[in-house]
């Protein structure tokens, strides 16, 4: 059984953390029912995962090699990356996506690789192609969880800070520098161009096309607006929102219609502050005061209803250029963009489906296909050599919580970490799991069959944190 090291606080994110055998993995790659012996990984990376999966049999999988200086090359197949690992002239460097490095010099011929990138606020979609052949592809699903965790971390500080009654206030002397950005913000373009320095870690990247897109949040609500009617919204000719969503609502409880009789009418928000809630006039509602004070009081509540919200909208057109601009900083020319038009007329004249994968295919296509435009240039999907896409989650890097439950303890920030944390990627009995959870001070995990097993019984595959492939 392997036996894993100790994992504290300190531990480098990029340090090596297991070994593992890929042989099962390779051979069901290639379709040969033996396995090879003797073909180990040496000291992966903290993201070491599994092979790609083939999925159909229209969809081609490939091993990314990368030479044995670090420099990205072309990828192959895998049985050929079998006989070169059979051979002792490569290492397995990753297994998800499935990366090895030649142990020596090989003649450094690339390809022409283009980067397609359709980035949103909560889907990443990315495909990279040279020529008809597509060679890697997948959706980002990001995570959406930062302004509750900024809010959660806010709460203890402010608590910490009310028992120093001696110190002195200190909310007023923070300055903000120039292009700042929202946390939550400032973590997807951190993460988008995360995303593409990994992908150019493991092909030879010579363009970059990513698409940008601004909306308009009025045309959106309003389809028919005119020029005029942008200067002229809802609440023209009102000297506030509250007298407009009383007109709106004919002056009459929205709740029970008048039965209270009571004359005091007031405006409520649908939602709470937790949910996001703004002073737009679609999120009021007009209500008398017996039924708002009801509600607050939880003995008649007044029931909720659908707010289309536009934050995915409002996040790209207030983005869109700080993408590009942020990937010239860090790869230079190759880097340009492209619009949604584009991006649809392209898709179309390939003949694919609307998908945030087939998205960025055809935004690697730019704006034409050898100087054809592609809605004339139809040949059907067929035109590609598609691969399997991958499913990528980003998670935490580092799960920490405080603890509330000790008995004498006061409450604090947990620094020990148990050598398995949540999503990581184990082997119990032959069968791979990802880790729920741990119990027993770290000495039993919960796995995702909802059983509870001994720490000792599972085997590290990789540690689960950052862009999990899948």
């Amino acid at each position: 059984m392997q036996k894993l090291e100790k994992r504290n606080t300190y531990t480098p994110t990029g340090a090596p953390q297991a070994r593992s055998n890929c042989d099962p993995v390779i051979k069901q790659s290639c379709g040969v029912g033996s396995v090879l012996r003797g073909l180990k990984t040496f000291s992966n990376g903290s993201d070491v995962d599994q092979l790609q999966h083939t999925g159909g049999l229209k969809a081609n999988v490939y091993v990314y090699v990368i030479n044995h200086d670090g420099l990205p090359l072309m990828p192959c197949k895998p049985a050929k990356a079998r006989h070169l690992l059979r051979d002792g002239k490569a290492l397995v460097v990753k297994r998800k996506p499935f990366i090895i490095m030649l142990l020596w010099d090989c003649e450094d011929y690339r390809q022409p690789v283009v980067l397609g990138l359709d980035p949103g606020y909560r889907y990443t979609g990315f495909s990279a192609r040279s020529g008809k052949k597509e060679l890697i592809s997948g959706t980002v699903v990001g995570r959406t969880d930062i302004p509750k965790k900024m809010e959660q971390r806010r709460n203890y500080r402010r608590t910490r800070r009310g028992k120093l009654w001696y110190r002195e206030p200190r909310f007023d002397n923070r300055t903000k520098e120039k292009g700042w950005l929202a946390p939550s913000i400032r973590h997807k373009l951190d993460s988008f161009v995360r995303l593409v320095w990994g992908i150019s870690n493991i092909l030879p990247i010579t363009k970059i096309i990513v698409e940008v897109a601004s909306f308009d949040i009025q045309k959106i609500k309003n389809p028919g607006i005119s020029v005029k009617g942008y200067q002229r919204g809802v609440l023209k000719g009102f000297w506030n929102i509250r007298e407009y969503v009383l007109h709106r609502d004919n002056h009459l409880c929205q709740k029970c219609k008048g039965k209270s009789k009571d004359k005091i009418l007031q405006v409520h928000h649908v939602h709470g502050k937790k949910e996001g809630a703004t002073d737009r006039p679609e999120e009021l509602l007009t209500v008398c005061k017996t039924c708002h004070k009801n509600h607050h009081k939880g003995i008649d509540l007044i029931p909720d209803k659908e707010i289309k919200r536009f934050k995915a909208e409002t996040f790209m057109t207030m983005v869109r250029w700080k993408f590009v601009n942020k990937l010239i900083d860090i790869f230079g020319d190759i880097v340009s963009h492209t619009y949604g038009y584009i991006t649809k007329s392209n898709r179309i004249g390939l003949g694919l489906e609307k998908s945030h994968v087939s998205d960025a295919l055809s935004i690697s296509m730019g704006r034409s296909y050898k100087g054809i435009p592609l809605p004339i240039f139809y040949n059907g999907p067929q035109l590609f050599d598609r691969c399997k896409s991958f499913d990528v989650k980003q998670v935490r890097r580092n799960n920490r919580s405080i603890q509330i439950n000790r008995t004498g303890f006061r409450p604090s920030i947990r620094r020990e970490r148990y050598p398995f944390q949540p999503h990581d990627l184990v082997r119990y009995n032959g069968k791979e799991h990802r880790v729920k959870g741990s119990h027993c001070y770290g000495a039993r995990l919960v796995l995702d069959n909802k059983k509870s097993v001994d720490v000792n019984r599972v085997e590290l595959i990789t540690y689960g944190k950052g862009l999990c492939y899948a």
